[in-house]
């Protein structure tokens, strides 16, 4: 029996999901910066730096939701007897992982939600005391956490400053979020004494090459509370670069030195997820300067890609946040100071002609053809798609104008 013309549309419609199900899926948004954002707006200078200063930024651009609740220069003096780690836990609550628009806040369902904040997600926070109250009433829109007590004010939104729809909204209100929890002092991180710590794990040279240099050895201790990573070499890599250091000059040994520092916390776990360039303690010191590398991960190995040399890091030396060394293989070496090494240009292909002569001679082209087959891996099922998702479309129309 002949289908009828409605269950060869469906048939057909089903098809085309289908195909659309096996299409490639779309590339993930950008990622943003947020004092890349905030930077052409003078009137949160304070509240931009401070998110430097406290890391923040760093785990905000890692989030592709996320809200920034702002505030201006003149509200930002309520934090100005706060210690850096206090100021980083009252911010986190200025940080929603979720995406509130301004069109979003003005049609809030019910007048109000609630929104779990940095400081609840990072589980700094407890109970439920790192959730922010979003409240809409008589046309106006505050800020509040759970744990506020009675006096505290709620904070306004006053605008929207800059929106990526779904991915981050960077938004004013008008003053600092209260949080008993938030506001509570932190405990100053333990004393670490880097050149013991290092002695005793992998990096004695290392350690004696940090506290033979003045200058050096005082910004690795000026940093390490604000958060710093510190990768040293060995001890059989130091010797393998001992008579080449021993040849720089006093600059070039304090810039080589600092190389090897990161102005920012890292986790392993923060490695081994994110590829990247990132700037050194030597970047800071050299203002004409860029002393930066890539920092790669392919599945446990974290490499350090300076252009010169590529070293990895085999081994955790130390990890009580803000600070974080590892022990790497070879010593690092800024493009600033030695030859780059560049990569060899990958074998040109055969011609089309010359694989037709291989074939007559008898060649095995075997591992050209699949070569050639990954290479269309991803090109043709994206082809296929679109054919068989046109003629289906083709089909319908010519089904939908029948009878």
């Amino acid at each position: 029996m002949a289908r009828s013309r409605p269950g060869i549309l469906l048939a057909l419609a089903f098809a085309m999901a289908a195909v659309a199900a096996l299409a490639p899926a779309p590339v993930a948004a950008t990622k943003y910066n947020i004092t890349k954002i905030l930077a052409p707006y003078k009137e949160y200078s304070k509240f931009n730096e401070m998110l430097s200063k406290t890391r923040l930024a760093y785990d905000i651009n890692r989030r592709q939701t996320i809200t920034v609740l702002a505030v201006d220069n003149s509200a930002m003096s309520a934090l100005d007897h706060y210690s850096l780690q206090t100021i980083r836990h009252i911010l986190s609550l200025h940080v929603l992982v979720d995406y509130y628009g301004d069109k979003k806040l003005k049609k809030l369902a019910h007048g109000s939600t609630a929104s779990s904040s940095m400081f609840q997600a990072t589980g700094s926070a407890s109970g439920m005391s790192g959730y922010v109250n979003i409240t809409r009433k008589d046309g106006k829109v505050s800020f509040m956490t759970e744990d506020a007590d009675d006096t505290a004010k709620p904070s306004r939104y006053v605008k929207s400053v800059k929106e990526y729809p779904y991915d981050i909204a960077v938004l004013q209100v008008s003053s600092i979020i209260s949080s008993a929890e938030a506001e509570a002092p932190v405990p100053p991180p333990a004393p670490v004494d880097l050149v013991e710590l290092l002695s005793k794990r992998y990096c004695k040279s290392f350690a004696s090459l940090l506290s033979a240099n003045a200058e050096v050895f005082r910004a690795v201790n000026e940093t390490k509370d604000n958060g710093l990573t510190l990768f040293c070499p060995v001890d059989s890599a130091v010797a393998a670069f001992a008579a080449t250091y021993k040849n720089l000059t006093v600059k070039a040994k304090t810039a080589i030195l600092l190389f090897h520092g990161v102005p920012d916390y890292f986790s392993l776990q923060l490695l081994k997820s994110n590829n990247g360039m990132v700037t050194t303690l030597a970047t800071a010191s050299e203002k004409k300067m860029d002393y930066s590398y890539d920092v790669k991960n392919k599945g446990e190995t974290v490499t350090l890609q300076t252009r010169v040399v590529t070293s990895s890091v085999t081994a955790t030396v130390g990890d009580m946040e803000p600070l974080a060394v590892y022990a790497v293989d070879k010593f690092l070496q800024p493009k600033e100071l030695f030859k780059v090494v560049e990569a060899p240009a990958p074998a040109p292909e055969p011609s089309s002609k010359k694989k037709k002569a291989g074939h007559g001679e008898g060649d095995d082209d075997s591992s050209d053809d699949s070569t050639a087959d990954a290479e269309k891996g991803d090109a043709a099922p994206a082809l296929l798609a679109r054919w068989v998702v046109t003629a289906a479309a083709t089909a319908v129309a010519a089904y939908a104008s029948m009878g």
